[in-house]
């Protein structure tokens, strides 16, 4: 244990998602010795994304305004929405240069051992989306894991009999991955592949 504020600062880089404590303790140390320049535009940069970057009213994509600039790009085709996870898969997709219809961000996956429902996520704000005539396509983009097959197959289920078409990424991803670190190609080619999912039709 140190004492003061460079303990401080490493409880609190502790904290973040992914940040051990060895690494919460070597990131405090590089700060501690960084040039002052370098830390106060760390901290400038800390502090305009608190006060200027929000979540998009219409699909809970990080926006600077009210709305994403893919909601508000009127070239976008409105007829199709694709659900992810996290704002960071909305970049992923982007990239591929394969999509060009809408998005909708969930805010996570259905995990019950993380204590995570269907309530916490942005599933209610969806299906209010898709009351209307203009949505005809629903991409089902959640990680191919676990909790994104359950999240998937949850949506899937509330889709059922209300005549949208609802796709599943195809193959190329593998299972257990995250979109976040697919590249390019095999993003491309799990849209260019993607399959549509019936829920409770016999054969």
């Amino acid at each position: 244990m140190y004492e003061g504020p460079i303990q401080t600062l490493i409880d609190e880089l502790g904290r973040l998602p992914g940040v051990g404590p060895k690494s919460a303790q070597r990131i405090a140390f590089h700060i501690l010795t960084a040039d002052k320049e370098e830390v106060a535009r760390l901290a400038d940069a800390l502090r305009e994304v608190t006060d200027k970057v929000r979540f998009c009213e219409i699909c809970f994509n990080i926006a600077e305004e009210a709305t994403c600039r893919v909601c508000r790009d009127p070239r976008r085709d409105q007829s199709v929405i694709c659900v992810v996870e996290e704002s960071k898969d909305v970049q992923a997709i982007e990239r591929t240069r394969e999509f060009r219809g809408l998005y909708h961000v969930l805010g996570g996956a259905i995990s019950p051992i993380d204590h995570v429902g269907p309530d916490d996520l942005h599933i209610a704000e969806l299906l209010r989306r898709l009351s209307g005539p203009t949505v005809t396509e629903v991409i089902l983009a959640t990680d191919p894991n676990l909790e994104g097959e359950a999240t998937a197959t949850y949506i899937s289920r509330l889709l059922a009999g209300t005549g949208i078409t609802v796709s599943r990424l195809a193959s190329g991803l593998p299972v257990g991955g995250d979109l976040e670190y697919a590249d390019e190609v095999t993003l491309g080619r799990a849209f260019t592949g993607r399959r549509a999912v019936t829920w409770g039709a016999t054969s």
